[in-house]
């Protein structure tokens, strides 16, 4: 009996053991099923509207494209050079507004995010009237870094039909910041689904309807954008964002100097990721027969471009999350959103990357029907699959650095691996071994995007994520201003 009994024993005790270690995996896949969902309340819109807003430069250059070698090689530049710089640094300043808004949200201030929209208003509008020589001297401009004297002009003639755009992403990137960090990205969706069919239409009656040629092109980009920011503004201000808009407020112009400094690290840190492929098409206009070689090139970056809105939804959908739980106090959850969102985004590069190595003879034809353009973007497909794959990880912790405040330190590593160590790697293979476009991207990507990824994850396992709470508890006393609706 006693040996009965204690046989019963071992095997209650080994039940309760088993079914102890099913309710913790259990709770482990909960977790990890519930931090996805609210990750993809945030990632499933912004890439539909990532797609959205991208693919209107992309159909503009995808009609363009057909029009001739030439107008397609100045769509490219302007597309990757003029609005491609500018987008990069207007886009990395509104960023702050992640940081600042996400976190703000996680701890109930909700007045905030109206003042701090406002305050990025201003400060992205001053930079838009500084950047405006960019457009005014586009010509000038790129004939003195070598670009050829008919790609120039072309480009230069073009360049003042999208000063309205310059001045919509002033508008657009704060106000899609303010509605993202209240998790009202359907309406952000909406809005950027209307623009785009609004972009299809106008494009094709400028370009056929009324055979306005490339003018009529390049002309046809204002109308989404300007809609999109019209749309968003309307819900904003007129009863869809009751407790975070409470109307325009003089505290707006107060703070500038401190909001415009992390601004300022956010603007650093992304456009120096943005330019740095930007760069390598401008660079390609250097090259022995630079129609084909800019060609191709726009295209493979056209193409990542595209699948680049997945690993940046993730990199928005990460830093909402990121600053909501630091600005709630929770470090574990927010590197426990870190992990499930790195891994997320991974498997879909690791899909995508697959999907080009399979494709890789068919994706020219959305965009050119030149054999020599096709073929040499046959060749490129590699180097698209691998940049795929790496961007697939690396705007995703720097969505962990917009959350968690420290930008600064994500631009600086930027520099360091892209300029100092990519650039001149890529340079390099060009000049001395004479590999062409092929060296000049192989080298950005082998001697920067993967140095600097690397960094950047070593970066991220050894946050203490608590003292990230604790300084998100203390950026917000130091910002936050009285409701002025007490």
């Amino acid at each position: 009996m006693e040996k009965k009994d204690a046989g019963s024993k071992a095997i209650e005790e080994a039940t309760v053991s088993l079914l102890n270690a099913t309710e913790e995996g259990g709770g482990v896949t909960r977790e990890i099923w519930t931090e996805t969902k609210k990750l993809w309340y945030i990632v499933g819109p912004a890439i539909f509207t990532g797609l959205a807003t991208n693919s209107i430069l992309v159909i503009t250059q995808a009609f363009g494209g057909h029009l001739g070698d030439l107008e397609l090689a100045a769509i490219s530049i302007i597309n990757n050079f003029t609005l491609g710089f500018n987008y990069g640094l207007l886009l990395g300043t509104a960023s702050a507004m992640e940081t600042l808004c996400g976190q703000a949200f996680g701890a109930r201030k909700y007045y905030m995010l109206g003042i701090y929209m406002q305050r990025c208003w201003i400060i992205l509008f001053l930079c838009c009237i500084l950047l405006l020589p960019m457009y005014l001297f586009a010509t000038p401009i790129l004939k003195f870094i070598g670009q050829s004297d008919d790609i120039a002009e072309l480009t230069g003639s073009i360049a003042l039909c999208v000063i309205p755009v310059h001045f919509a992403y002033a508008f657009f990137f704060p106000l899609n910041r303010f509605l993202q960090c209240q998790l009202k990205n359907k309406v952000i969706a909406i809005s950027a689904g209307v623009s785009l069919a609004a972009h299809i239409l106008v494009c094709w009656f400028f370009v056929y309807g009324y055979n306005l040629g490339i003018v009529g092109t390049m002309a046809s980009v204002n109308v989404p954008w300007w809609l999109n920011i019209i749309i968003l503004f309307v819900y904003s201000t007129r009863g869809g964002c009751t407790d975070t808009w409470t109307g325009f407020s003089s505290e707006a112009f107060t703070g500038l100097l401190e909001f415009t400094k992390l601004s300022a690290s956010s603007g650093i840190m992304l456009c120096l990721e943005n330019w740095y492929y930007k760069i390598l098409v401008v660079m390609t206009g250097n090259l022995v027969n630079a129609k084909i070689a800019v060609d191709s090139l726009s295209i493979c970056m056209s193409v990542n471009s595209w699948e680049m809105m997945i690993p940046l939804a993730f990199f928005a959908g990460t830093g909402v999350r990121v600053a909501n739980e630091l600005g709630a106090g929770n470090g574990k959850g927010a590197r426990f959103a870190t992990i499930v969102s790195i891994a997320l985004s991974l498997i879909i590069g690791l899909f995508f990357t697959v999907l080009v190595q399979i494709l890789h003879g068919q994706i020219g034809l959305i965009f050119s029907s030149s054999e020599d353009v096709l073929n040499e973007v046959d060749n490129l497909s590699g180097l698209l699959a691998f940049t795929i794959i790496l961007n697939s990880v690396q705007p995703v912790i720097s969505g962990v650095a917009v959350g968690s405040g420290w930008q600064s330190y994500v631009a600086y590593t930027t520099l360091a691996c892209y300029y100092l160590i990519g650039l001149p790697c890529g340079l390099t293979l060009d000049w001395i071994f004479n590999f062409g476009v092929k060296g000049i991207w192989a080298g950005m990507i082998f001697g920067g995007t993967a140095i600097q990824t690397l960094i950047l994850i070593v970066i991220t396992a050894r946050c203490d994520w608590d003292h990230e709470a604790h300084k998100a508890s203390m950026r917000i006393q130091k910002w936050s201003v009285p409701d002025e609706r007490n």
